[in-house]
């Protein structure tokens, strides 16, 4: 019953986060569901990242 948690893996270039809790990595939801971007992706997309956030973020 104690199984290892998933390792995060990037959605956009495949990377896979060293250990079980990525806390400089981004959390995304789209219509496929949750998904992980690594830290470079993350600064790579940021423009698109924020054009998706809604009105009243800001």
């Amino acid at each position: 019953m104690d199984q290892p948690l998933p390792h995060a893996v990037c959605s956009r270039c495949g990377a896979v986060a060293e250990n079980h809790n990525p806390t400089a990595w981004t959390t995304q939801f789209d219509e496929r569901g949750a998904g992980w971007l690594c830290p470079p992706c993350t600064r790579e997309n940021l423009r698109s990242i924020e054009g998706r956030l809604d009105d009243p973020w800001w």
